[in-house]
């Protein structure tokens, strides 16, 4: 019976400690794999089964290609002929963006759909060149190589960047450190699109105005005062041209949202604007009337460009720091938008498999001629819409593609330049998203701030500059979080036997001289002192508030998930400054990790095993005696 007591004191678990090797491989596995991927290749019986288990975790496609249907197929190929016509203008668009080739666009529509359809957990992505990332790499590359006097030299590190953000990303995802992602917040990704969305704006001026000089830096002011010094520039005919294609675009946005059945029309709109484009322009010879266009196309597949990879230490800098914002940008808004569209569907979705599909994607892209992929948003949703069901219309897309590349591509010639830039203008009118700035406003005011940095450094300074300010707020959020740990003091809730904070129900009832406080946090080095100055506080202001002396002080430690050797002291610390004041201090519901800590260090021996209990109860019902004790023996003393 003394051994039960000496184990279970008050209820409290004192004696089970894990080993070293127990706590590292738990601690591991909470932080790599807290999705236990492997349970079902473990669970199987037989070892050809575990490895057919194993080869489908690794290789999706071997997951869904078995059960594939005929009925399957049909909705995947409308879903794939569906995004094909939005990916050829979508592919030339972006290419003029990151200042490449047309065809590179149209190349990196080839390949990397295909990988992904291998690879790749989301049965609804569609994949294709963002917008934001191909301004963002361009403009990095810009700063060592010029793409007008250097073409093949920009064009090189633009395929090595690719290729460093494939790396990247495949080990993050073979390494499972997804987690570096969510340092990338809502509020973070709505105000950086967003800013983007203005930049991509004002950079297509120049296509919509005709103009052939424009501004160097993508800033607002830089691009105000580039139009404003070339206005001798501006061409009434582009404009007017312009304007009917964003008009045009506009339309069909409008009507998908009032008719959700003809989400198909705004899906062949850029493409009609393309063909319209291309016919208007052949037909009234629009280069005599200052109407730009794309140019001659060759026919062909992607051309090998593995040999053209330049690690030149004069370029890596850029190249780098391109390749990992880039990166890392386009995990964020990939694994987002296939993570809501998989909610939406109740289908699988894997963070860390995607990272490895978007980084094998990039990285056969850049042996082939292709540049930066990703799941845009506009193209994943248009794909969600068709009806498609798994990866297969990312294959259809490829195909389409391939035919394009091989007989078509020099249809594609007489496209104007002023086509392309309504295509994006109108794309990104849709990525400023005003209603989710209105509701952070509303909701956190921080929040609120983050977004609001990101889209001003964004549209003032740099993507870049604008990117690490909003993210640098946001890491400053969480070290604030850290250095002051949430608490509350608790009372009791009556009918119930609940203990809640006193604050948020004001009919809670405290027990005269017994302060109980929640601290609902990991404690550490950062936040101790705070947390000790805080019960501190929370004593002084009880006892001017109530006139009641405190006696006891109940720390509930449900919360507390971890706690460091410094934290610990601290809490030594508090425990003899209320033994000086005649205070004691219970400890209630410490956690398995809290407890083993507590223990190796000798906190229990020092606050005495009974200061332990298992609930509020139990710790409250047991000051109160002590209390009624203390005020018998202290009559009798008096008598």
């Amino acid at each position: 019976m003394a051994k039960v007591q000496e184990i279970h004191h008050n209820g409290v678990n004192l004696s089970t400690q894990r080993t070293f090797g127990t706590k590292f491989t738990s601690g591991l596995k909470e932080t790599f794999f807290p999705d236990d991927p492997f349970r079902q290749i473990t669970e199987e019986e037989k070892s050809s089964r575990r490895c057919i288990k194993g080869v489908q975790y690794f290789v999706p496609i071997f997951e869904w290609l078995p059960n594939y249907t005929l009925r399957l197929f049909f909705s995947d190929l409308i879903a794939g002929l569906t995004i094909a016509s939005l990916a050829i203008p979508q592919g030339i668009s972006y290419a003029k963006l990151a200042n490449l080739p047309p065809l590179v666009g149209l190349y990196s529509s080839f390949v990397p759909p295909l990988v992904y359809a291998v690879f790749g957990s989301s049965r609804h992505m569609a994949v294709g060149t963002i917008a934001a990332a191909s301004l963002l790499i361009g403009n990095t590359i810009s700063t060592v190589a010029d793409h007008e006097t250097e073409p093949a030299l920009y064009l090189h590190l633009i395929f090595t960047t690719t290729f460093v953000t494939g790396v990247f990303q495949t080990c993050l995802g073979f390494f499972r450190l997804g987690i570096l992602v969510d340092f990338f917040s809502h509020s973070t990704i709505t105000g950086f699109m967003g800013g983007t969305a203005v930049i991509l704006i004002l950079q297509q001026l120049k296509g919509i105005f005709g103009m052939k000089h424009f501004a160097t830096k993508t800033n607002l002011v830089a691009v105000i005062e580039g139009i404003f010094t070339n206005r001798q520039e501006i061409r009434w005919e582009t404009a007017v041209l312009g304007i009917f294609f964003l008009i045009f675009l506009q339309f069909t946005r409008h009507l998908r949202v009032k008719k959700p059945k003809l989400f198909w029309v705004s899906a062949i709109a850029p493409m009609t604007t393309v063909v319209i484009g291309g016919i208007f322009t052949y037909l009234v010879k629009g280069q005599n009337h200052g109407i730009q266009i794309v140019g001659h196309l060759d026919k062909g597949l992607n051309p090998i460009s593995i040999q053209y990879l330049t690690f030149d230490k004069r370029y890596l800098p850029a190249v780098m720091r391109a390749g990992l914002i880039t990166g890392v940008l386009s995990l964020a808004e990939g694994i987002a938008i296939g993570r809501s569209f998989s909610v939406t569907d109740n289908t699988p979705h894997d963070g860390n498999k995607e990272m490895i599909a978007f980084g094998l994607m990039n990285l056969f892209g850049s042996f082939t001629s292709c540049y930066l992929t990703s799941g845009p948003f506009s193209k994943t949703a248009v794909n969600y819409n068709a009806g498609c069901k798994t990866a297969m219309a990312n294959v259809v897309q490829a195909i389409i593609m391939a035919l394009t590349l091989q007989f078509f591509a020099p249809l594609f010639s007489n496209t104007p330049l002023v086509a392309l830039s309504a295509i994006i203008v109108s794309a990104m009118l849709g990525l400023i998203n005003y209603t989710e700035v209105i509701y952070l406003f509303k909701v956190d005011k921080f929040d609120f701030v983050i977004c609001m940095s990101a889209f001003l450094g964004v549209t003032f300074i740099s993507m870049d500059m604008g990117l690490m300010i909003s993210v640098g707020l946001g890491l400053l959020r969480g070290l604030l979080y850290t250095a002051r740990p949430a608490a509350c003091r608790l009372g009791k809730l009556p009918d119930s036997g609940l203990y809640r904070d006193v604050e948020q129900y004001s009919n809670a009832s405290t027990v005269p001289g017994v302060l109980i406080i929640l601290v609902g946090s990991p404690v550490y080095f950062s936040n101790s002192t705070y947390l000790k100055e805080r019960i501190l506080r929370y004593i002084q202001s009880e006892q001017s508030s109530s006139g009641n002396t405190v006696e006891y002080v109940i720390l509930d430690l449900t919360g507390v998930t971890s706690i460091d050797t410094t934290a610990i002291e601290g809490l030594l610390e508090t425990s003899k400054i209320l033994e000086r004041k005649g205070i004691k201090m219970s400890l209630v519901n410490p956690r398995l990790e809290v407890m083993e800590k507590l223990l190796a260090s000798k906190f229990v021996e020092h606050i005495g095993k009974e200061a332990f209990y298992l609930n509020l109860d139990d710790a409250v019902i047991a000051s109160q005696y002590s209390l009624r004790t203390s005020k018998t023996n202290n009559n009798d003393d008096t008598v």
